[in-house]
């Protein structure tokens, strides 16, 4: 299964699934020397972890994260690094029905495509949002190496259900449920999830990451543009389906002169390209969305079809997040820090002093 790699200096390479013994996440190219702090870690897995609020699903876990590798007397060693988390409280039982069975809106029928019927069907095997978990473990990493050079990267619900956030205040994000950065609508956002649960329903939105302090000059034309790799990174999570930087979708509907970011002397007057230009960082804040699916498990009937193409019915059970939009803000962050830190290395290895 080819594919679960990323990163030219920065390597991740994740592995393991919903269902199975453990998950984790092998990392070549760290840095020696660096003090990396296994609490910091924790903290951010913390945060992605499932069962903290009415918003997330009711699964039980530590993601307790546990270091095998590369890290030696509170330092890295510059050799792989390997992070694991051991899976607690699974009950694939609930996943029974889908054994001969396809759900909707799921990778259960492309997988089972791809891989000539051999798929782990307990929660989804590799395509479960789990798989999640060992990718905020790396980019728990890579947040700490761009912390000791400034860069800062923070992510939140933008919009939820059709509901949009009016104001915008970083100190709230952490203090609701649904990860907003505004308290009034993160308020109108969970009154309608209820509703939606108790119709056994599920709501998308948006989320909307900020990466502040970036050195300009990070990205690699052609092909490894810093906006092509953010959105290949961000769109590589199953629940992803849009992705735009800075004004987006909206410069369809713009002049030249409206969407060009003029500058004077003092800087850049606008950021309608989400500090990125060319698709190299211009010095400005990194501004991208990314849109955010409904969970496709809802305990309501659906057409499907069985393994002999035989039309029939399904209703998913189990425990799962009626809006992933809360967990998934750290995930973003992390996709984020990755393809960040990947890049400044690469950009550090291509200069040249004499």
């Amino acid at each position: 299964m080819p594919g679960s790699n990323y990163g030219n200096i920065f390597k991740i390479t994740t592995f393991g699934e919903s269902h199975g013994e453990a998950l984790g996440v092998v990392i070549d190219g760290v840095p020696a020397g660096f003090p990396l702090s296994m609490e910091k870690i924790q903290m951010e897995m913390d945060r992605r972890r499932p069962g903290q609020s009415d918003a997330t699903t009711p699964r039980k876990e530590s993601d307790t994260v546990k270091c095998l590798s590369g890290f030696f007397e509170g330092k890295t060693t510059g050799t792989p690094l390997t992070l694991i988390l051991y899976n607690q409280n699974t009950k694939s039982s609930d996943y029974g029905d889908i054994v001969e069975k396809f759900r909707p809106g799921h990778g259960d029928w492309t997988y089972f495509s791809k891989y000539n019927g051999h798929r782990d069907w307990r929660g989804g095997g590799r395509s479960s949002g789990r798989e999640t978990a060992a990718r905020t473990a790396a980019g728990a990493v890579a947040k700490q190496f761009l912390e000791s050079i400034g860069v800062d990267i923070h992510a939140y619900t933008k919009s939820a259900g059709g509901i949009k956030c009016e104001t915008y205040s970083r100190e709230v994000i952490e203090k609701n449920p649904m990860r907003a950065c505004d308290p009034v609508a993160a308020e109108k956002m969970m009154e309608k999830l209820h509703l939606l649960m108790k119709e056994h329903n599920s709501m998308g939105g948006i989320v909307e990451c900020r990466i502040s302090n970036m050195p300009p000059g990070i990205g690699e034309p052609v092909f490894n543009k810093l906006d092509a790799e953010l959105a290949k990174a961000v769109m590589s999570l199953g629940t992803v389906k849009g992705f735009e930087v800075g004004s987006g979708f909206a410069c369809a509907e713009l002049t030249g002169k409206e969407q060009n970011d003029q500058r004077d002397a003092d800087g850049f007057l606008t950021n309608n390209a989400g500090g990125i230009i060319a698709g190299i960082s211009s010095g400005q804040e990194i501004v991208f969305r990314a849109a955010i699916k409904p969970t496709p498990s809802i305990s309501q009937p659906q057409k499907t079809v069985d393994k002999n193409n035989n039309s029939t019915e399904i209703t998913t059970f189990g425990r799962h997040d009626p809006c992933i939009c809360p967990r998934i803000v750290p995930v973003i962050e992390a996709m984020a820090a990755i393809v960040i830190f990947d890049l400044i290395l690469l950009q550090k290895r291509n200069e040249f002093v004499v």
